[in-house]
């Protein structure tokens, strides 16, 4: 048996395309135990995310994780699912779609735009099938993650890897790596909270919650913990904040290690005590709102946070479809694509003279 996968049938003369393939991290395909487990069983195992020695983390994951995990995941993904599915999945559509849109507003509707999910479906191998069966000779990838992080651009990466390996035929590929602090992104992210103060008015601190990782990636050189502070500190700016207006916290912690912290429950529990009666709280990590937003974010913690003595606790959502969002990354795709979007170009009638001329000084 090759190795290789089946190509598809070429039609001759048929014109070469470019494509966009924005990817998320993933979701599974029910609000159910049953959808639950291979997604976290694909999830999980990823040496990307959990760096625990493969033995030991094997009998953990099956022994224990999936038997007792899937359960009170459904329940979580059930108080947030939608009648079009998942909330993450049914934005990671439309931004695609608009995307595609905007592109072809702009003057390159050429471009075909597609996504795909680090986990879950459509994967990242079915999404590059898919396009190279469309005639896609030229890809990029975009990552809807504006921070950069082993366990999820570079596990895209790993993905997109892994699908050229078994690919006979390989299309130009390019991989944006991060933009968390591109001033559109940043603007965007300001809009919607400048939006919010003028609809229900501005409480006393503005969090910003970013999904948390293990504290060791920090020690090994993980760049994401860095990334986050920026995004912070350029978005606190742009909002004229005080240094005691806002703060920054982790959310979603998994297991007993110590994750990065401040983390956003105990800091959400320990303003209200301490006196804080209104907060914002904002998830500049996510470009679509999803379980750990919609559950986590507005319903856990905001839970926690009144039963610790607050008052009024908002949640921001994520920038979805916001007009200046995809605006945004509509200008992420374009300088990415580059030339891509250029005719061809003619050769310099006189490069061939300064080539021999630089030949000759060698």
């Amino acid at each position: 048996m090759s190795r290789f996968s089946a190509e598809p049938t070429h039609v001759h003369g048929s014109a070469a395309k470019t494509a966009v393939l924005l990817v998320n991290l993933g979701t599974p395909e029910a609000p159910t135990a049953a959808a639950l487990r291979p997604y976290l069983g694909e999830f999980l195992w990823d040496r990307r995310v959990v760096e625990i020695p493969r033995p030991l983390w094997w009998l953990i994951l099956k022994g224990i994780i999936l038997n007792v995990r899937p359960r009170k995941s459904a329940e979580k993904y059930a108080a947030i699912w939608t009648p079009e599915g998942s909330p993450l999945k049914v934005h990671t559509e439309k931004q695609a779609k608009l995307l595609q849109g905007l592109l072809g507003t702009g003057g390159h509707p050429e471009i075909v735009v597609r996504w795909a999910m680090r986990y879950g479906q459509p994967s990242v191998h079915a999404a590059l099938d898919r396009l190279k069966a469309e005639n896609c000779t030229r890809i990029l990838v975009v990552p809807l993650y504006p921070q950069y992080a082993a366990s999820t651009t570079a596990s895209m990466y790993d993905a997109v890897a892994s699908w050229v390996q078994r690919s006979r035929t390989v299309p130009e590929l390019r991989l944006v790596r991060s933009y968390h602090d591109r001033p559109d992104y940043i603007a965007a992210l300001a809009a919607s909270v400048r939006e919010h103060w003028a609809a229900v008015g501005k409480a006393g601190k503005l969090i910003m919650s970013f999904h948390g990782l293990p504290r060791y990636t920090l020690d090994r050189g993980d760049p994401y913990h860095c990334e986050c502070q920026k995004t912070g500190r350029l978005l606190a700016e742009s909002l004229g904040l005080a240094p005691d207006q806002w703060q920054l916290t982790f959310q979603s912690r998994f297991g007993r290690a110590e994750w990065l912290q401040p983390y956003t429950q105990a800091t959400l529990e320990q303003l209200a005590r301490s006196g804080t009666r209104q907060v914002d709280v904002i998830c500049p990590g996510f470009a679509g709102d999803c379980l750990e937003t919609l559950e986590e974010i507005a319903i856990e913690c905001r839970a926690a946070f009144l039963k610790a003595g607050g008052s009024v606790f908002h949640y921001i959502p994520c920038l979805n479809e916001r007009p200046d969002w995809i605006a945004a990354l509509e200008a992420l795709t374009r300088e990415h694509l580059g030339n891509w979007l250029n005719l061809p170009m003619q050769p310099d009638p006189e490069s061939a003279a300064r080539a021999k001329a630089l030949g000759a000084a060698i």
